[in-house]
């Protein structure tokens, strides 16, 4: 695996390890780190929050140096039945993570149940979606934004880990999510 953005892990990822937060990374730093990193500012996480998680997640980001949601905001985004969503941005560098809520989502709560642990060359554990979600995520956005960016980390993706990745489970997900043509458009 290639190397993990260490500021983004520090900052974001490490504080959820030591509150116990069920969570796994995704988007671009879950693709550079299956294949090749490109730049970004953000790490995508997708968590499940308890309503005692929730406040110590607030707790841990209500300083000075990050903005976080107020306690409300974040419980009606961890309790939406898709799509919650919310933002913790670190006042100084500009970084951010940006957190979703699982809810109902079948796809992102499989994910969990199969997630990787990776230790980082700073020790941190870092819990990382696995690679076919990975994929699947990123074809999802592709249909729906159309970024040319999904398209190169998805054949990155392809082309680094092809040999290990569960095509059989792929290729089943891409059918049953409406997903082929986009998944055409990657294999061009």
């Amino acid at each position: 695996m290639s190397i993990i953005p260490p500021d983004l892990i520090t900052l974001f990822v490490a504080p959820l390890n030591r509150l116990d937060v069920t969570y796994m990374v995704t988007g671009s730093v879950a693709s550079g780190t299956y294949s090749h990193i490109r730049f970004t500012n953000d790490v995508d996480l997708v968590a499940v929050l308890s309503d005692v998680d929730a406040e110590r997640l607030h707790a841990a980001f209500d300083t000075p140096a990050f903005y976080v949601p107020p306690l409300d905001v974040i419980n009606v985004e961890r309790m939406r039945i898709a799509h919650g969503h919310i933002n913790l941005i670190h006042v100084d560098t500009g970084l951010k993570a940006d957190i979703f809520f699982s809810g109902d989502d079948r796809l992102m709560n499989e994910a969990l149940r199969m997630r990787k642990r990776v230790t980082d060359q700073h020790g941190e554990t870092v819990w990382f979606a696995p690679p076919e979600y990975v994929i699947l995520s990123k074809l999802r956005y592709l249909r729906d934004s159309g970024s040319a960016k999904h398209i190169t980390d998805i054949r990155a993706m392809l082309r680094v880990r092809g040999d290990s990745l569960d095509t059989q489970l792929l290729l089943a997900e891409v059918e049953a999510m409406g997903l082929q043509a986009v998944w055409e458009q990657v294999r061009e």
